[in-house]
């Protein structure tokens, strides 16, 4: 718990991320987790993925934008993203993952018009290269409004998938809503500091939560993205997915770039389909500390790494 206070601290020191970089292998330890900083070295860790029969989805690490001007670069960036993937013939196995934060959406009175109207841009892009958007949850106050987004951008755009969290309380609920044809769900765990009564916080009944909604989306007809490294609970998804008839290619995994590479591997050699969180961009920093401060492996990784060992 310490190790782990210590990474988030220092994820908000520019003074550490200088010492990261410095170290003797300190940019080898980043390359783990973080594909790169430019729309290049995306398309180029993509495409290493898909070589090895994984799927892709992306995304752009960066700051909340400023102003209206900072939204539509990132929203530009996106929408250059998906062209980049369609020339490299990469699409219809790599979509890309947005915040509707990212776009504007906290951006005054406004702010969730603008965002709406930026992702509509990039799922025009994504459809325009034969791919989709999934839409990334972020916390509870953002829930409903999310939610919402993503409705009326799947009236347009039915291949959206969303993001729900499996330890908020209301997101049974939630799951009841998106079993439909073509609904596509990311299940996670969640990782936002949510009050109790909001909020399972327990491990078990987080574990237990998830399995419950998990159960509702393989029974459903939709399209799950059972996204966890837990090794109990894909054993739990696959048996989930037998007993309710579904074929391999009706769900798929989700994990995160640089963690549990042979399991993700494993999964794909079963028949399994696989899709790998991509994330890049400039502004990597406190999603690479935030990555270490998950596991203690982690942290003694990078400690190796950093010593050059």
């Amino acid at each position: 718990m310490l190790s782990r206070r210590l990474l988030l601290a220092a994820s908000r020191s520019s003074q550490v991320r200088r010492a990261v970089l410095a170290a003797p292998g300190g940019r080898a330890v980043v390359a783990r987790f973080v594909a790169g900083e430019t729309r290049a070295d995306a398309v180029a860790a993509a495409d290493r993925l898909i070589a090895h029969g994984l799927h892709v989805s992306l995304d752009h690490l960066g700051e909340d934008p400023v102003d209206d001007a900072h939204a539509a670069a990132i929203a530009a960036e996106y929408v250059g993203l998906l062209g980049a993937l369609d020339e490299a013939g990469l699409a219809g196995r790599a979509e890309v993952s947005v915040k509707l934060s990212a776009l504007g959406a906290r951006l005054g009175a406004d702010g969730p018009a603008l965002a709406r109207d930026h992702a509509r841009a990039i799922c025009e892009a994504a459809d325009a290269a034969g791919t989709s958007v999934t839409v990334d949850m972020e916390d509870h106050a953002a829930t409903e409004a999310t939610l919402a987004t993503a409705a009326e951008l799947r009236a347009e755009f039915p291949t959206l998938g969303v993001v729900l969290q499996a330890y908020l309380r209301r997101t049974e609920s939630d799951c009841r809503e998106l079993l439909g044809a073509g609904s596509r769900v990311r299940l996670v765990k969640g990782a936002y500091a949510e009050p109790e009564w909001l909020a399972f916080r327990g491990r078990d009944e987080v574990d237990r939560a998830y399995v419950r909604c998990l159960r509702l989306l393989m029974e459903g007809q939709g399209y799950p993205m059972v996204a966890t490294h837990d090794p109990r609970l894909i054993e739990i998804a696959g048996v989930l997915a037998v007993r309710a008839g579904r074929p391999q290619d009706s769900y798929e995994f989700q994990m995160l770039y640089g963690i549990r590479e042979d399991e993700q591997r494993r999964l794909a050699e079963a028949g399994e389909t696989v899709r790998v969180y991509v994330p890049y961009g400039a502004d990597w920093y406190a999603y690479f500390m935030r990555r270490l401060a998950e596991r203690p492996a982690n942290v003694a990784f990078f400690a190796r790494a950093l010593a050059g060992g």
